[in-house]
């Protein structure tokens, strides 16, 4: 019987694993840990292996995979820069990754979090909290309808953003995205650059993926172009965000506030139980605090649909390259 590891198993994950194993015939062993160096050993006698990978892997780790006889990673995320792909070169390892899981979820959750910034949520819960309940001019809220939204980024994610938006709301949309998709166009209108998207948005939400293009692509001189009063959205990949520069945009004026649902430090951060433990990030500390940001932990794509399309996306990658030697999940 064909035999799989799963590293970083989390609870909600398990009845979703059962299931795939019984409908399959694969015996799986899970692990809450994550791949290391000190757990690589436990990969030995098995042929597959799925991780739900933060950090990166030492190269070490590749090595002992390799003479482990393993042949793939199945990476239950959509995201993979935590590998090298040289070493996994090197090492003859097939990476693969799930790049659409629900992207319904993260639009859904990214539209939710437009609505909490435009209609003041975390003033309105805090006023709420110390028992104030005037109508002030401070809550005092806009129509979306009125609104002009910015959606950098057409892809799974950003066109069903556009689409709740423009359908549901009937927002006014623009969009910029390197290759235009025409069949948007009867409901939003594509900008020549990011600039000429923003600049009149009382909107701006970002859905394109990380690269070392786009480290660091909203930074003080994009945000200096956004409309005074807007709002930002950024359910995409933390290092897009100059963080620093964001905090300067909200105490300058230039933005009104912003809804992060990722963060440029949260490798080891997101997800983990931090009550007790020695929390030292300054930076997201202060992001946390303030009434003006929504801080989530990377989870706009959690909903029961997500979690099972990650499981059985990734397990069934691991199957195919056991028996055909590749699959269309490849990354590397």
């Amino acid at each position: 019987m064909t035999t799989i590891k799963l590293f970083g198993v989390r609870p909600e994950d398990i009845p979703y694993i059962e299931a795939w194993s019984t409908q399959r015939a694969v015996e799986v062993d899970l692990d809450t840990d994550l791949l290391t160096i000190d757990t690589v050993h436990r990969v030995k006698g098995f042929d597959g292996v799925s991780l739900s990978q933060q950090i990166p892997l030492d190269e070490e780790v590749y090595k002992k995979l390799h003479e482990f006889g393993i042949k793939q990673i199945a990476q239950r995320s959509a995201g993979f820069d935590c590998y090298d792909f040289e070493l996994a070169k090197k090492y003859d390892l097939i990476i693969s990754n799930v790049p659409s899981y629900s992207p319904h979820s993260i639009a859904e959750y990214t539209v939710s979090q437009a609505l909490n910034l435009i209609r003041n949520y975390n003033d309105i819960q805090q006023k709420t909290a110390e028992f104030d309940f005037r109508w002030q001019p401070e809550i005092l809220s806009r129509s979306i309808k009125d609104l002009k939204v910015a959606v950098i980024g057409t892809g799974r994610i950003g066109s069903i953003v556009a689409k709740i938006f423009a359908k549901g709301f009937e927002t006014k949309v623009v969009a910029y995205d390197i290759f235009q998709n025409e069949s948007l166009k009867s409901f939003l209108t594509y900008e020549t650059s990011i600039s000429e998207a923003i600049k009149d948005a009382d909107i701006v939400t970002v859905h394109i993926p990380a690269s070392k293009e786009n480290d660091y692509l909203f930074n003080e001189a994009l945000f200096n172009q956004f409309k005074e009063g807007a709002v930002f959205i950024n359910c995409a990949r933390g290092t897009i965000v100059d963080t620093k520069a964001l905090l300067n945009a909200l105490d300058n004026g230039t933005i009104k506030g912003a809804a992060l649902d990722t963060y440029e430090g949260e490798k080891g951060l997101f997800p983990s139980d931090q009550r007790e433990g020695t929390f030292e990030d300054e930076l997201l500390k202060h992001l946390i605090t303030r009434r003006d940001v929504i801080v989530s932990p990377h989870i706009a794509f959690y909903t029961d649909a997500a979690v099972e399309n990650l499981i059985v996306d990734a397990l069934d990658a691991t199957i195919e390259v056991l028996q055909t030697g590749d699959t269309q999940l490849r990354v590397n």
